[in-house]
């Protein structure tokens, strides 16, 4: 009976509308960059979290448009004089609208999986986790905003419900961050650990990290917490039980923040240790990528090998197998530590994804970035990551341009001055005899090797100056 009670209240309300509303918005928003998450599990489930932006403030709004029923059709006092505690008349529209729009989270991952079941590597127990965070937030936003219309029926309440939603979830946390860095945009402070309370996330996490089950549990607990204060202020008329509702929500934010990180989702996300495994093909030249990345291994096979040959062909002592960098994005971690490579291995970088979650290789790019690795090494250093200095990397163009036999091609980050020393650079180099620029550019890759930037100028920019 209270199945098919809840199942009227809903039909008959907004319900129906609102979720429709909330689908086609959050379809959209997955749709719009599925190259984001295509293949793998992880990215989806964080993608899910970043649409709360716009889903959590829609949740308040639609909660709100749903509480000031009574006061639209004039039935309040009516209602007030019958035996019925308050709870009991409000719980089925409270428990349907919740979940509908946990069926609204879920049905819009779900359409996400199209992107990413057909060549995931594998499944993270932790993607769980951060789904049932992101499906509490909705119950949280949608019986705060049935509170808020129930105490404030007036017809703006769920428009400034929904801008005051986006605020919190939205701008709120950047304000915050921003607030945090200097002019070069290095942290001054670490963010705050009250930051992960708010359950959106709008900044993405590299390939190889994921958030632990231990944050998504604090997060779940507060969010409960949350919930639970809503349901209370839904089903109060005593002005007792309403002082008392906050308590689940103090109590919860009490215990939450401080066993939360700090430093917002950046500094909650960790390296996921079977993200980062090697998935190798072994029929020739070794070349592997990582699990996560498992689906562009055939992609990458091909030009990574030739890449392999021809290196061989022109260096001394060349790498010999290739292994794709687990090294984080300078911007989920500015603060890692470098790994040295062994001369042997080509490391390179993970290619761009297509939305199918294969390799997609379409504009020739990956070939060059593959010639440039064979210079690269993981560096640390300490000037702030968003410091550039070109000099190093006009001696890789002038080395990838020796292994082609090519003058240098411009980049779009060069200045005349720039390019005028490549070329002149480019003619110094070739104007030695061959065996003196193999050995030339041999001591130049041992240089990039040891992170030994003065050496690499020293021995590929002096062109003729």
């Amino acid at each position: 009976m209270t199945g098919r009670i809840m199942r009227t209240e809903v039909r008959r309300s907004a319900v129906p509308a609102l979720a429709g509303l909330l689908v086609v918005v959050g379809a959209s928003v997955t749709l719009a960059s599925t190259q984001s998450f295509a293949g793998r599990w992880t990215q989806l489930a964080m993608y899910g979290r970043g649409s709360l932006l716009l889903l959590f403030p829609l949740a308040l709004a639609g909660g709100a448009w749903l509480g000031r029923r009574d006061r639209q059709h004039r039935v309040g006092e009516l209602f007030a004089t019958t035996v019925r505690p308050r709870w009991r008349r409000t719980l089925p529209l409270t428990v349907g609208y919740a979940a509908a729009m946990i069926a609204v989270y879920l049905l819009v991952l779900a359409i996400g999986t199209f992107w990413v079941a057909p060549t995931a590597g594998y499944f993270p127990g932790t993607v769980l986790g951060i789904t049932a965070v992101g499906a509490l937030a909705m119950v949280a936003a949608s019986w705060l905003g049935l509170a808020a219309g129930r105490a404030v029926p007036w017809i703006v309440t769920a428009p400034v419900l929904a801008v005051v939603g986006f605020a919190v979830v939205g701008l709120i946390p950047d304000f915050v961050t921003m607030s945090n860095l200097d002019e070069n945009f290095v942290k001054t402070r670490p963010d705050p650990s009250a930051l992960l309370l708010i359950p959106a996330a709008p900044n993405e996490i590299d390939n190889f990290q994921t958030i632990p089950t231990s944050v998504s549990l604090l997060q779940a607990m507060w969010l409960t917490a949350l919930a639970g204060t809503a349901l209370l202020l839904i089903g109060a008329v005593r002005r007792g039980v309403l002082a008392l509702a906050v308590l689940p929500t103090v109590l919860g934010a009490a215990v939450a923040i401080p066993l939360l990180p700090t430093n917002g989702y950046t500094g909650a996300a960790v390296v996921d240790p079977a993200a980062v495994e090697l998935v190798c093909d072994d029929d020739g030249p070794q070349v592997c990528v990582r699990r996560v990345h498992a689906a562009v291994l055939p992609d990458v096979v091909g030009p990574v090998r030739e890449t392999l040959a021809a290196l061989g062909a022109k260096l001394p002592d060349p790498p010999t197998r290739a292994v794709e960098s687990d090294q984080l994005a300078a911007w989920a971690a500015p603060e890692q530590t470098a790994v040295r490579n062994d001369s042997d291995v080509l490391v390179f970088d993970t290619p761009d994804i297509s939305r199918t979650g294969r390799a997609d290789l379409s504009s020739g790019y990956f070939q060059a970035e593959l010639l440039r690795s064979a210079w690269s090494q993981e560096c640390e250093s300490d000037e702030p990551y968003l410091v550039f200095k070109p000099a190093p990397y006009l001696a890789q163009e002038v080395a990838v341009a020796w292994l082609v036999g090519e003058p240098p091609q411009p980049q779009s980050w060069w200045s005349p001055e720039d390019r005028q020393l490549a070329d002149a650079s480019y003619r110094a180099l070739t104007g030695l005899p061959v065996e003196q620029q193999r050995q030339v550019v041999g001591q130049a890759r041992d240089a990039a090797l040891d992170c030994d930037f003065d050496r690499i100028e020293e021995l590929l920019l002096a062109g003729d100056q």
